[in-house]
This record gives structure tokens, sequence and C-alpha cells, in this order.
């Protein structure tokens, strides 16, 4: 097996491109699909401050080691679930990325800080865990955002997320979600700019990424995951895409490019006005956001506006985070 760009020994068969590469050019190619997807979609900008949303898994740490490569500023922020047995071992390795390379990482923890975790705090507010996880993450990472004077909050989403979570919403025709699965929310009504630089590549591509570059990642999946039906959609996919290799990219780059916009004014039409939440001051279209009632469910200790204490390690950040 050789190396289709030096004809050298190969590493790893990219079987959607048809070809195989070394380790040099393998890394090439993953700095190259994202600079492509970043370029192609205009999801950032030279001499912007980034913060990347840190999980300790694979596809996070190698954005956040790709965007760095590739010249930009970028900080990193963990939020902590207290999933017992899980949470603990993905933070260390978030802390060491961020250690050894004298970077800013920014940890929340939900037990310490918000006074619930995720299964307790799912059970009650009668919410599957992926959902009470998913409203927490993105609450405060926006937070973060928001707070840090970030011009762009990035996520490690990759190209099997993109297309299992397009699978989902096509089955159900979900408007509002189709309307929002872009590579680039833009910024607007206090929510920050979102990107996902990764969508260019596969899970199977950032896990050998992190390899090549030795980076150490939590391999487990979240315990709290098994059922969710989006598994299901990646399992379905993995199999059309070993029959018929590029199913993936091309279900997802086709709805980009021919049906994506068709759905965008339906987020406007299901979102509704957006005010402020009373609690804590962010974007809402009702009284009390979501996070604030998840809280308030959960029996733990509801933000509010401007009260909210980062712990960071590795250098200082600049630009608003203290």
């Amino acid at each position: 097996m050789k190396c289709r760009v030096c004809r050298g020994p190969a590493v790893i068969d990219v079987r959607r491109h048809n070809a195989n590469f070394c380790e040099e050019h393998f890394l090439r190619l993953c700095r190259n699909q994202v600079e492509r997807a970043i370029e192609q979609h205009r999801m950032l900008s030279s001499g912007d401050r980034v913060l990347v949303a840190v999980s300790g898994g694979k596809d996070s740490l190698a954005v956040w080691d790709i965007l760095l490569e590739l010249g930009y500023q970028v900080d990193g922020l963990y939020l902590g679930l207290g999933i017992d047995g899980y949470s603990g071992r993905s933070e260390a390795y978030a802390r060491a990325f961020a250690k050894d390379r004298g970077l800013s990482l920014e940890v929340v923890d939900l037990p310490a800080d918000y006074g619930y975790d995720i299964p307790n705090g799912a059970r009650a507010a009668r919410r599957v865990p992926c959902s009470a996880c998913g409203l927490s993450k993105r609450h405060l990472f926006d937070e973060a955002a928001r707070r840090g004077n970030y011009d762009a909050l990035v996520t490690g989403h990759n190209l099997d997320d993109e297309a299992a979570v397009l699978l989902g919403n096509v089955l159900r025709w979900q408007g509002e979600y189709l309307g929002r699965q872009q590579p680039v929310l833009p910024a607007g009504e206090g929510f920050p700019r979102k990107v996902k630089p990764l969508v260019r590549l596969g899970e199977r591509e950032t896990a050998a990424y992190c390899v090549l570059r030795g980076i150490e990642y939590v391999v487990e999946e979240c315990p709290m995951a098994e059922g969710n039906r989006h598994l299901g959609y990646k399992e379905a996919l993995n199999a059309i895409e070993e029959r018929s290799p590029g199913t993936k990219h091309d279900f997802y780059f086709g709805f980009l490019d021919r049906a994506a916009d068709r759905f965008v004014p339906v987020v406007a039409e299901e979102r509704g006005a957006v005010g402020s939440c009373v609690r804590c001051g962010a974007p809402a279209n009702a009284e009390i956001c979501a996070f604030c009632r998840l809280v308030e469910r959960a029996g733990g200790r509801a933000p509010e506006a401007g009260t909210d204490v980062p712990l960071l390690l590795g250098r200082p950040p600049t630009g608003g985070v203290s």
C-alpha cells in the first residue's frame, strides 16, 4: 500500500478518496480539508478569537490542534457533566492537552457550579439524558462565548455526525432542524457564531489524526448515549458507506448544495420572537429560558446574569474572560 502523493509506505486508506496516504500527507490532507471547509463556508477570518468546545474526545481535540496548526488563536472550554466513571476521565484528557501545549482551558462543572448532574438532572426534568446534556452544553457554550467576547464558537461535529443528524431530520422532516443544519450558524439575537470545521472529515480520519499526532483522548462513548437513535443512524450509514464509499459525503453536501437554503426561513417561523431570560439574561423565547427551567427542575442553583466565574488553566486568555 503506497501513498498516492509520494509513493512511500502508506499508513491509512481513505476509501471515499480512493487513495492511501503516508503519515505526512495524511496529516496534510486533514489540515487541507479543514482549511477548505473554513474557506468554502466562510467560517473564520484571520485574527478571529476562537473558542472550541472540548469534550476530551478525538474530534474536539483534533479540531483544536488543527486550528492551532492553521494559525488561529484558540482557547478551549470543557463542561463537566457529572457522569460517574466517564466525566473525570474525559476532563483529564482535556486538561492534559491544554497543559502540555500551554493553552487556555476554561472548566465549567455542572455539579459544582450549578448543583446538578446530567443523570439526576435528566430524571428530575423528565428528559432523556442526551436532551438534558445537549441543552446544558448549548447554553453554557453560548454563554462562555458571549462572556469572553469570542468571534466564533467551534464544535467538533464531523461528517459522520452531520450525516447521521441529517438522516434523522429527513426521516421526520423536521424543518427547523433542517434549516439549522449548516456548517455555520451566523451570530445574531445574542447567539454567537457557531462553526463546524470538521465537516469534511469522518470519525475514522479524526481518530487516525490523533494517533499520528500523539494526541491522547477518551476512547469510550459516553455511557448515557446508549440507545440514542443517532447512533442507529450512524450504523445504518456506515453499512451503506461500506458498500458505496462517499455516500455520507454526497448525502450531506448534496443537501447543503441543493436543499438547505429552502429550510432556513422555517427557523425564524418556528423560533418566534427572541427576548432575554429574566433569570440569567440569555436569549430566550419565553420569560425563563429552557436551561434555567432545567436547573430548577433538577433542584440545582439557577444562574444569575453576570455571576458565572470560570476556572482557567494554562496561559491567561485575552479579550474578556477572567
